[in-house]
């Protein structure tokens, strides 16, 4: 009898302290969020680095509900494959990663960072929707430093489903 409440318990403790064992590849939705969080991300470190802020924050008021949108997808997916508290955790380590990465690869471009990224703040003004800004961050080989496959994505398939991408663009202010 005990062997089987130790079962049933572990069991049970498995069921909801595991949800990794759920699907754990990025819904089409959750990559676009992926996409549209990143590009507001390099924005974002261009608007500091470039003193483009006035443009940063146009785009931010343009597209408020769909960054709150993307955001939430995000926030969403990493409670979705870790869990509540956990979820929270990996979310915030995401952040910062995705900060990092962004502001690492103005580094590496040094002096185009500036002139290459001006034009982005452009394009993303022109563009509305969750699709297109998405289509404009992998586009632009904006860089993404989160590595799970589309759920559902073939080889064959054109949607995007790579690991994580690095920034692999010209590092010219001529591009």
């Amino acid at each position: 009898m005990k062997f089987v409440r130790t079962l049933v318990a572990g069991l049970a403790a498995a069921a909801i302290a595991t949800p990794v064992l759920a699907d754990s590849c990025l819904q089409p939705a959750e990559r676009t969020a992926m996409e549209v969080r990143a590009l507001q991300s390099q924005l974002m470190v261009a608007a500091l680095a470039c003193g483009q802020t006035d443009q940063y924050n146009a785009f931010v008021t343009r597209n408020q509900r769909d960054l709150g949108d993307a955001y939430r997808t995000v926030t969403a997916h990493f409670k979705r494959v870790h869990g509540n508290v956990q979820g929270q955790r990996q979310l915030d380590g995401y952040i910062t990663q995705l900060a990092n990465a962004q502001s690492q690869d103005g580094i590496d471009q040094g002096t185009f960072f500036c002139p290459n990224v001006t034009p982005l703040f452009k394009q993303a003004l022109a563009e509305g929707g969750l699709a297109r800004l998405a289509s404009l961050s992998y586009e632009r080989n904006v860089v993404v430093p989160y590595s799970l496959d589309t759920c559902g994505a073939t080889s064959t398939s054109s949607s995007p489903s790579t690991p994580a991408r690095r920034a692999n663009r010209a590092r010219t202010a001529s591009r």
